[in-house]
């Protein structure tokens, strides 16, 4: 129980504090030599190394990566937590930062070895500190800082959000903005423009479920499981999308926002009417398929619509997707043969770095650059703030 005044937050940060103070013993005895010492970043040898050390742990992945400043990846190892949370349904937060706690140091430990670096060739630490759920946000972030602190080196905040553009430019492999970048997720649906790899102006987002979101509330409805994404593009793959009218909303209004909310509930209503609140899901077979591939249809269509309007309004000629959702195979086509309509570059990451991952926290090679340094009273900020037009 916590105590009077206390919050999970604060548990949670305690917790993580504890826990690598007792383990990063482990990490340096492997990877360091001599005595650590303690400084600040301004005091770093930041301007001796060219390699980072990036930890993603805001939701339930955990992954780390190395990476080099031209940017190349060297490495990025993700440790699933889909096992955890599928019995539930969707992901307990609790759940997930105690995991966290479990397999961040191990897949620190693993991502090293992969790139064949020692801890002490790390030039920098990257931390993705928001958005996401508070309490697997701390464990990273305090397990970054302290890396930080004893290492001697700057400390780098990125922005999950801003980190899924940024995979689309890692694929690439050069440079691809300024750019329209829709950010479509579990969490987010947002529509920028992106001037360059820090500064996006948004444009539109949801008003209600994300697209990802939507995505796991149909397939609970389904009865396909967690996580609903991929549940829900297998069922489709055997259904008729235009057996069932499904709304889509926005779809021909000027704002490039998004709402998924009423899309959810026409697929309950296609179910079984409006008598029943929560009807026993579709056994396997047609109904179930044409339902999933019907949603999955709307779902497509209303982001690559927006993302085709956002693009005439900016007159950009490069789209840049990323989030759990750009892993969508039919999502894939759609974009591809739009943008082809277009004349339009399309940068989308390989399915790999769609989902979440510590790879896409290269974006800190920008702040690096600038020397864009984090302190080390850096919080875990759980709400995202969308940016200030520029």
């Amino acid at each position: 129980m916590y105590q009077y005044g206390e919050t999970a937050a604060d548990t949670t940060r305690e917790m993580a504090q504890k826990h690598f103070k007792a383990s990063l013993d482990s990490l340096k005895s492997r990877s360091l030599n001599g005595p650590w010492k303690l400084c600040l970043p301004q005091t770093s040898r930041f301007h001796q190394g060219s390699l980072f050390l990036a930890i993603e742990t805001s939701c339930d992945e955990t992954a780390a990566a190395v990476f080099s400043d031209e940017p190349r990846i060297l490495s990025s190892v993700i440790a699933s937590q889909t096992d955890l949370h599928a019995r539930f349904g969707g992901v307990v937060p609790e759940v997930a930062a105690r995991a966290h706690l479990q397999r961040l140091l191990p897949v620190i430990d693993e991502a090293l070895r992969q790139a064949n670096v020692r801890l002490e060739d790390i030039g920098c630490i990257a931390v993705h500190n928001t958005p996401g759920l508070v309490g697997a946000l701390l464990v990273g972030v305090s397990a970054a800082k302290m890396l930080a602190l004893v290492l001697e080196v700057p400390l780098i905040a990125v922005n999950h959000i801003e980190g899924h553009i940024y995979a689309a430019r890692l694929a690439a492999g050069r440079d691809i903005f300024p750019c329209v970048g829709l950010v479509v997720s579990g969490g987010h649906t947002v529509l920028f423009h992106c001037r360059d790899a820090l500064r996006f102006d948004m444009l539109g987002g949801t008003l209600d479920d994300a697209a990802g979101e939507a995505f796991d509330k149909v397939a609970s409805l389904l009865g396909l499981g967690f996580p609903g994404g991929p549940a829900v593009e297998r069922e489709a793959a055997q259904g008729d999308p235009s057996a069932v009218q499904l709304p889509r909303a926005f779809l021909h209004d000027e704002r490039l926002d998004f709402s998924f909310s009423g899309l959810k509930t026409a697929v309950l209503y296609a179910l079984a009417g409006q008598s029943q609140p929560r009807p026993a899901p579709p056994p396997p077979g047609k109904q179930r398929a044409d339902l999933a591939a019907s949603f999955q249809k709307a779902v497509v269509d209303v982001l690559v619509a927006k993302s085709r309007q956002a693009m005439r309004r900016t007159g950009l000629k490069r789209l840049a997707v990323g989030g759990g959702v750009a892993a969508n195979r039919s999502f894939r086509a759609a974009l591809e043969a739009m943008t082809r309509d277009e004349g339009a570059e399309l940068f989308v990451p390989p399915l790999a770095m769609c989902t979440d991952n510590a790879a896409m926290a290269a974006v800190a090679v920008e702040k690096w650059r600038r020397q864009d340094w984090a302190a080390l009273d850096l919080e875990a900020v759980p709400a995202w703030i969308p940016p200030a037009p520029t």
